[in-house]
């Protein structure tokens, strides 16, 4: 595809604004999650609001990517950024939580096409040697979301109606339209194809089965191992549908390139690895060492400024040294950074906590973009944007694998440790509650939970260094001047 030089920057600035939008939903939303209950109602369903944007969202990205290479970016973008803001205007008007959660499932269906689609754009727009730098702006965006996304939506839930938290992506997504359709040419029309159904319909039952096993295990039980056993009968009826259709889902040519199994196994590690530190880094600086919400919120924060600096750095970086390199560092800083978090005491200061969340962010940051841009630069054109789709969705699948494991982790140690008391994280978070308890029970719990969140960082630690692996999976010497454009 080809865009003039003067209007790449535009184009770029146009995907970088639609991956904001979709990226601040999560965060933006619950901030404003209090008062929405307070007018709506429905406490009891109030996780679904976040679980159904996260299921859709995931089940469609690899189908998106898909249809953009067989449709074209273009057309697929405008399909998604307009089912997206339609999910968000209607949220706005949701006259119960259960239409709440329906429109978040429209969001969802759009938020899938976004992400993929606008990065396997930029990847389409910018040669080899620019790519890398194009995609660290872009992957730069996830950081700043999580820092301002919360911050936003506290703002609109004071001033204004908690509905504008949804509208506020009206503007947002209109101005990307209509920059990409000033400046971004139609594709050439393609030859006929024909999307992969059966493929389609049992990748989205294996991904809907799992997430939903993951998501809603304290919910379903032990009919979560069901969902399970459904999720991996799809996955194989799935694997014997590509290898018989002449227009898979998944080309299993994607399959033998190390670089692409390298980038799917360092999107694993990455997503599982974040959840390590954002849902449970917060939790020991409040619980254990006696901090507040915002001290708690200011150290997670340093993970999302460190993810995006690196991100921005990672393109110079991979040029003057490779891909391999630049992995291999990001991953180090990763193992670091989980590492430390071993050091911590209910005695630590916050200082340490804050190195870590850095390190872990900007190794993140210097791996998310590394594994991306030698996936899109290993591979044709024409399977471009499912390769990107898969690095995409196997970090979201890591995700939901992360907080599986390691709040199953943490639950089952607090249960050991603590069998006699109903919730002991809550109990030190609450302040009322803990100023209850004597000193001695205090130190009690104190040391108990920090213990049981120190088996959550052993194994977060143990995950990250899978990145490295799948660093050594990279051939040595690849660096971006070097790939297929």
């Amino acid at each position: 595809m080809h865009v003039d030089s003067r209007h790449r920057p535009l184009v770029l600035t146009a995907c970088m604004l639609s991956m904001f939008m979709a990226a601040v939903e999560v965060t933006i939303v619950a901030t404003a999650m209090p008062s929405i209950i307070a007018e709506l109602g429905g406490f009891s369903l109030l996780g679904w609001v976040f679980a159904i944007y996260l299921l859709t969202q995931a089940i469609t990205v690899p189908i998106y990517g898909r249809l953009a290479d067989l449709y074209g970016c273009r057309k697929m973008f405008f399909i998604g950024t307009f089912l997206f803001l339609s999910g968000s205007v209607l949220c706005g008007f949701a006259p119960s939580l259960v239409w709440m959660i329906a429109f978040r499932a429209l969001q969802g269906l759009g938020a899938g096409a976004i992400t993929p689609v606008a990065t396997t754009l930029i990847a389409n727009i910018y040669g080899p040697h620019e790519r890398a730098k194009a995609q660290g702006y872009l992957a730069s965006v996830w950081g700043v979301s999580a820092i301002i996304g919360p911050l936003l939506g506290a703002f609109i839930v004071q001033h204004f109606h908690w509905s504008i938290v949804f509208w506020i992506n009206l503007p947002i997504g209109v101005v990307a339209m209509i920059i990409l359709a000033r400046y971004l040419p139609a594709e050439e029309a393609k030859k006929q194809h024909a999307l992969d159904m059966a493929g389609t319909v049992l990748l989205s039952t294996a991904v809907a089965a799992l997430l939903l096993a993951l998501l809603q295990a304290e919910t379903f039980g032990y009919y979560s191992l069901l969902l399970v056993g459904v999720a991996l009968l799809a996955t194989l009826l799935l694997i014997r549908q590509e290898r018989r259709s002449p227009e898979p889902l998944f080309p299993l040519s994607l399959w033998q390139n190390k670089v692409v199994v390298a980038g799917n196994i360092g999107g694993l590690v990455i997503g599982a690895s974040m959840m390590g530190i954002s849902a449970f880094l917060p939790t020991y600086v409040q619980g254990v060492l006696g901090g507040s919400p915002l001290q708690a919120g200011t150290t997670l924060a340093l993970m999302s400024i460190g993810w995006p600096l690196a991100s921005t750095l990672s393109g110079n970086l991979m040029q003057a040294t490779s891909y391999r390199f630049t992995v291999m560092l990001g991953a180090l800083l990763l193992v670091a950074g989980s590492l430390s978090l071993l050091m911590l005491t209910a005695d630590s200061g916050l200082a340490w906590a804050r190195c870590a969340s850095f390190m872990i962010g900007a190794g993140m940051g210097l791996c998310n973009t590394t594994f991306l841009v030698s996936v899109q630069n290993s591979v044709e054109a024409s399977v471009r944007g499912i390769a990107t789709a898969s690095t995409l969705f196997t970090r979201m699948l890591g995700s939901a694998l992360g907080t599986a494991i390691l709040g199953a982790t943490l639950n089952l140690n607090l249960q050991h440790r603590l069998p006699a008391l109903q919730d002991p994280v809550q109990t030190l978070m609450d302040k009322p509650l803990r100023q209850q308890l004597s000193s001695h029970q205090l130190g009690h719990i104190i040391e108990q939970v920090s213990a049981s969140l120190h088996w959550v960082f052993i194994l977060a630690a143990a995950i990250s260094i899978f990145a490295l692996a799948a660093a050594l999976l990279i051939p040595a010497g690849q660096r971006p001047v070097q790939s297929k454009k």
